[in-house]
């Protein structure tokens, strides 16, 4: 967000746990994109604040964590002092969680297998309306194709991230026999290294689709502990999740830090991605 806007948002969520009674004297913002993480400090909350159109998203989110904390997902929990919902203030959608202070050191790949592991076995037991995730390619291959939405992104990459996102996405959808509930981006980032162990975070991408789909998203040594899985997929899949990633950072209103380093990183990857399976 820029300055102002977040000036704004981070007041909303510290309003908000104060009204509800927990103390917050002190805010640091840890995460700042379109939408923002702050850490509320005493009362040790991490509340997550995004414009209010993206209400939607964000009640998505509460669900799923609540959903999967009935059935001991390893994932970040919602605060159990305030109702498990949504608080909408001054144009602000502000979900108040438990903050967990991080533990060092690095989370090794068997580790992070066991908690991929077990994550998704607590999603194959919860009943849930989700998208699907070629949904989600359809939504970036708008923005990819529409120049008013992204116009910044050269011809010549356009080509390849329209080409990337509609073959891959095909290709890979067209069977979905084995599709389940998936988290939809679980990448270092968005596991947690905490005292109770690895927590999974950011709910809100939560689709449908092979399991190869989050495993393309962790490093690649965690596939290696996951027995039957398909590694060509997983090849596939890394391919297109990076011409995702780099589709949402060549939109016009993208607020992403450091846009222009990632938008070259993105395009490069999806590069060695597609030479890797072949497809370069």
């Amino acid at each position: 967000m820029e300055p102002s806007p977040l000036r704004r948002a981070v007041e909303a969520g510290r309003a908000t746990a104060s009204e509800l009674g927990l103390r917050a004297d002190d805010v640091v913002v840890i995460h700042n994109s379109d939408r923002i993480a702050l850490r509320l400090v005493p009362c040790g909350v991490l509340a997550r604040v995004a414009p209010s159109g993206h209400l939607a998203d964000s009640e998505f989110e509460v669900e799923v964590a609540r959903r999967l904390a009935d059935v001991g997902a390893p994932v970040a929990e919602l605060d159990p002092r305030v109702e498990p919902r949504v608080f909408l203030r001054d144009g602000f959608a502000v979900s108040l969680w438990t903050y967990y202070e991080p533990v060092g050191s690095q989370i090794a790949p068997a580790d992070y297998a066991d908690a991929f592991i077990r994550h998704h076995a607590a999603l194959r037991q919860i009943d849930l309306a989700a998208p699907h995730f070629t949904d989600r390619v359809a939504l970036a291959l708008r923005k990819v194709n529409d120049r008013e939405q992204s116009p910044e992104l050269p011809d010549s990459d356009r080509e390849l991230l329209s080409r990337t996102l509609g073959g891959l996405s095909a290709a890979i959808g067209s069977d979905q026999t084995g599709d389940q509930l998936l988290h939809g981006e679980p990448h270092p980032g968005n596991l947690l290294n905490t005292r109770r162990g690895p927590l999974f975070v950011d709910l809100a991408t939560c689709c449908r689709g092979p399991i190869e789909f989050d495993l393309a998203h962790a490093p690649e040594e965690v596939g290696k502990h996951c027995a039957g899985a398909d590694h060509d997929l997983i090849h596939r899949c890394r391919a297109l999740n990076w011409a995702l990633f780099s589709a949402w950072r060549w939109r016009r209103d993208d607020q992403m830090s450091d846009r222009d380093h990632r938008r070259a990183e993105g395009l490069n990857q999806v590069r060695a991605a597609l030479d890797r399976c072949g497809l370069g």
